[in-house]
């Protein structure tokens, strides 16, 4: 399967491509969001801003929103998560839309939230990975509207928020898996490996 990451221009891929390479997946780095909603497969990377994100993915906005619901498969990583919601008070610009809900400040005394944190929640493919502790870099957070599916959470300081989300074909993670040692490889292996195997 073809897998296309999309570039917003605001840092290094090289980790994340990497991490998503083998079992015959064909790599394509893409820079026109108006190419994104006829992917076979779809990573939004966590690297950048949510403003100049926001701002990248403008002109394919819509038909990537209406690819997304129709079940392209999509993976979002920590901003790419946060570009699956309507907005973010971390910039101007529109989200995806896909999930309800708004991204908002850490509400905590150290901020960034850089590090190792617990996850939990019933995101089966955690379990199946191993995967309990994820390496998280994120000032912003996923307020997620009781419509949205969260599968998984975690805390920093006192403030509660998700560490996974699901709809359609995409599944949302707030850390970063290609970060998160052999367990966060496996776990990403399995969203990957999931998604290809399921019908559009």
């Amino acid at each position: 399967m073809r897998l296309t990451v999309f570039d917003y221009g605001a840092g290094n891929l090289h980790s994340l491509v990497k991490a998503v390479a083998g079992d015959g997946r064909e790599i394509t780095v893409e820079t026109d969001p108006r190419r994104l909603a006829v992917a076979e497969m779809l990573v939004l990377p966590g690297v950048g801003a949510f403003a100049q994100a926001a701002e990248r993915l403008a002109p394919g906005r819509v038909e990537l929103g209406a690819a997304l619901r129709d079940g392209l498969p999509c993976v979002g990583i920590c901003l790419g998560m946060q570009l699956l919601f309507d907005g973010s008070d971390e910039g101007e610009g529109a989200g995806l839309g896909l999930l309800g809900g708004r991204v908002e400040r850490l509400r905590a005394r150290c901020v960034p939230h850089i590090g190792w944190n617990r996850v939990e929640g019933g995101e089966p493919l955690l379990a199946a990975a191993g995967l309990e502790l994820a390496y998280f870099a994120n000032s912003y957070v996923c307020r997620a509207e009781p419509s949205a599916v969260v599968t998984a959470w975690t805390t920093h300081e006192h403030d509660r928020f998700p560490a996974a989300v699901r709809t359609a074909r995409t599944v949302g993670v707030q850390f970063h898996p290609e970060k998160s040692s052999t367990a966060g490889l496996r776990f990403l292996h399995g969203v990957l490996d999931e998604m290809a195997s399921a019908p559009r």
